[in-house]
């Protein structure tokens, strides 16, 4: 009984374990791999791959290297300075990857409503989607969607919480434009 007891607990502790890793799809969300589909551009993983930082081809460059999120101020869809630096490098590296797409998601921080949250983040999504168009991304490689708040990336209720979930969030991936 005891060793049952034993094995009980060991293959809990498993379960749990694999459970415990916040980051396991990637930063990005999207279906696994920066939004690439699991394996990214070519297929690869590691040095000079799809995820790898170093390679400027890569996902991970473009989320890493070039920022694949900006943030706005309270109750505002209006691009501020900084995330404009952002932006650019986002449309001149899609510009010189014509066959990645991009999936922007507008968020919103828990404070409001449901329905003011994602009209907000649907904003905010419009409003980097127009950058981007305006400085040479094709319209059909983009596409938006608003979470509102119900994918925080901090969960408290101080400004800094709130900060770091008023965001849009650029995520690309292999494909044609439609």
């Amino acid at each position: 009984m005891k060793l049952h007891s034993s094995a009980i607990l060991l293959l809990c502790a498993l379960a749990l374990a694999a459970c415990n890793n916040p980051n396991r799809y990637g930063a990005g969300g999207a279906g696994g791999m920066n939004g690439a589909g699991g394996y990214g551009a070519n297929g690869a993983y590691g040095a000079g791959g799809a995820n790898d930082p170093n390679n400027p081809n890569s996902p991970a460059y473009f989320q890493q290297t070039i920022g694949d999120m900006v943030n706005f101020a309270v109750d505002q869809s209006t691009v501020s300075n900084e995330a404009r630096m952002i932006l650019t490098g986002q449309a001149q590296w899609l510009n010189s990857h014509p066959n990645y797409t991009a999936i922007i998601e507008g968020h919103a921080d828990e404070q409001g409503t449901r329905e003011y949250n994602i009209a907000l983040g649907a904003r905010r999504a419009s409003a980097v989607q127009d950058f981007l168009i305006a400085n040479g991304v094709a319209a059909n490689r983009l596409r938006t969607v608003s979470y509102g708040k119900e994918r925080p990336l901090a969960i408290c209720s101080e400004e800094s919480c709130y900060a770091r979930n008023r965001r849009a969030v650029t995520v690309i991936s292999v494909g044609a434009g439609s």
